[in-house]
């Protein structure tokens, strides 16, 4: 390589170091994915392709690339840039074929570069943010072998110096293992007919997603659920999906081959509920995007290469009690290479992993729930009367009658006229009038009582969504919601709970908070409530947790209805996604 081939790099390169030496200390974190140096391996056909972004911190560690202005300025006697990439690929970041050979190796580009945010719990790169992006050395290099070698070794030697290297390798597009520190010797096999099998041999650099299928129970109330994540690919050996031979799965085949998988899942890791296999019913399935910390649903559909394709099934089974005592699903998808099932089972009090393996197949939940939470409504208090509503109505008119009532009064006494029949009337008037306050204060809807009325309905209104069935969600929301009302309202809270991302699926409401309400009074015996509103809530996928919060700010209409409040008017004015 020459000087000319690292182009106008060199003098932004050498400009770092004018303001001084750096020190050689690497700044250590406790995430690999935040390492000071990142380094990303793809292998390919007959090569492996190396993504480095070298923190200020490590250069010294990684002199052997720079430019030979640049390495100069740094105080290191001349060498060229040849003679010290050599250096670099045999005793710094090296990869040694299956005979402990080094790659040769060439430099496909350097530069100064912006370091990339990258999420803390999976590493996957994320949008730029708003702080000034931290600089960093980029550089790209190829490193050769020929044929498709048994096994690789990685390596990062230094020496002389310390270095952070955070890494992941890639082998034909699948990821290998999930971030880790880079150390001096890791042996990576390589399977050239599965690259999803190929893995190291050291443990502890297994990635998380390691096996091809996994299984989960959930149980809720009136509900059971069976999801199944598997790889298309390796379902292809118990059942024809029409892959033979691909190296993609295009969009125009995805749809008969979730409808070919999901008949064919449905027969298999069996379910039993309080001693019953139930028949499932299909809820969802889809091929699924997946990393340590998020699934979600590919939509629109895209061509999949058939190595990472991962299909999602949900099957539900509804039950007529709000828990059973007892679930398991029996696993029954075993081969050579499939010997290990990540598998979980999750009620309220959270997920309990295991791994199902041909002698230890069954995966049970067993009700311990103490305390669960099942769906229950709000008690609301009653409209008023109508003795109340009458009330309300005349007791201005009665106070002024019994005004009229003590002005006769008194200009009866000053006439020195009879007063005995005069005062009592107005005895009579005064307890009247204060009656018609007292009773009609009842049908006052002040904010604090409007306040509990809407946040009963609100309650129910949501916790209807508990049910699975359709018919009883539109049972429990006829409770509390009145007229053409009832299908908006239906339509527009389940719009609300579903989950783009997880093809559909609905989320459970885990709490309302009505934070601001005001009311007026209305001309229907009734209140119209300004609102605004928090409802959050989460829903269990793929052994994730998916969360969702909205809140929304309405006028809502609020009458009496065959003696109970309802809604009877709804105007959503905002929506926010928090």
């Amino acid at each position: 390589m020459t000087r000319r081939n690292i182009g106008a790099g060199v003098i932004l390169l050498a400009a770092l170091f004018i303001a001084g030496p750096l020190s050689a200390d690497a700044i250590m974190r406790s995430q690999a994915m935040s390492a000071t140096t990142i380094a990303e391996f793809f292998i390919e056909d007959n090569r492996v392709v190396v993504e480095l972004e070298i923190g200020l911190a490590d250069l010294r560690a990684f002199r052997n690339l720079l430019p030979d202005e640049v390495y100069e300025r740094m105080g290191y006697a001349p060498a060229p840039l040849p003679q010290r990439l050599r250096t670099f690929i045999t005793e710094n970041l090296v990869i040694l074929n299956h005979d402990g050979l080094a790659l040769a190796a060439r430099i496909l580009a350097i530069g100064p570069g912006e370091r990339v945010r990258r999420d803390k719990v999976s590493g996957e790169p994320l949008p730029a943010g708003e702080a000034e992006p931290e600089t960093v050395i980029s550089a790209r290099l190829e490193y050769l072998f020929d044929g498709q070698p048994d096994s690789l070794t990685f390596g990062g030697r230094w020496d002389d110096v310390t270095a952070s290297v955070g890494f992941v390798v890639y082998h034909l597009k699948v990821p290998v293992n999930d971030f880790r520190y880079l150390s001096r010797s890791q042996v990576l096999d390589l399977d050239w007919n599965d690259p999803w099998y190929s893995s190291f041999r050291t443990r502890n650099l297994r990635r998380t997603y390691f096996s091809p299928m996994s299984g989960f129970i959930y149980v809720e109330p009136y509900e059971v659920r069976k999801e199944i994540v598997v790889r298309p690919k390796d379902l292809q050996s118990w059942i024809d999906l029409g892959l033979s031979g691909r190296q993609t799965i295009p969009v125009d085949m995805q749809d008969e081959l979730k409808r070919t998988a999901a008949e064919f899942l449905r027969e298999h890791q069996a379910v039993v509920i309080d001693g019953e296999r139930i028949a499932p019913e299909l809820a969802r399935i889809n091929f699924l995007d997946r990393s340590l910390k998020a699934s979600r649903v590919i939509d629109p559909p895209e061509e999949l290469d058939i190595n990472s394709a991962i299909l999602g099934v949900i099957f539900v089974y509804p039950i007529v009690e709000p828990l059973p005592e007892r679930v398991t699903m029996t696993w029954d998808l075993f081969n050579d290479k499939i010997q290990l099932i990540p598998a979980a089972s999750v009620d309220q009090a959270g997920a309990l992993p295991v791994y199902l393996e041909p002698d230890y197949a069954v995966l049970v939940w067993q009700n311990f729930l103490k305390n669960p939470v099942l769906p229950t409504l709000a008690v609301i208090a009653a409209p008023p009367s109508t003795v109340a509503r009458v009330m309300l109505d005349l007791r201005w008119l009665l106070l002024a009658a019994t005004l009229v009532l003590l002005i006769r009064w008194l200009y009866g006494l000053r006439d020195d006229g009879p007063v005995g029949a005069a005062l009592y009337g107005l005895g009579a008037a005064a307890l009247v009038s204060a009656a018609a306050f007292y009773l009609g204060q009842a049908a006052v809807v002040s904010d604090e009582r409007g306040q509990e009325i809407v946040g009963g309905l609100l309650h129910n209104v949501y916790r209807a969504f508990d049910f699975r069935d359709e018919g009883k969600i539109y049972d429990v929301l006829l409770q509390s919601v009145e007229g053409e009302l009832l299908t908006k309202i239906y339509l527009e809270t389940r719009r609300g709970l579903e989950l783009a991302s997880q093809g559909g699926a609905r989320a459970k409401v885990k709490s309302i908070e009505l934070t601001e309400l005001t009311t007026r009074p209305s001309d229907d015996a009734g209140f119209v409530a300004n609102a605004t509103w928090t409802v959050a809530g989460a829903v269990g996928h793929w052994g994730h947790l998916h969360q969702r919060a909205n809140r929304y700010k309405a006028d809502m209409r609020v009458q009496p209805v065959n003696g109970n409040w309802k809604l009877t008017g709804l105007e959503i004015l905002e929506e926010e996604r928090l």
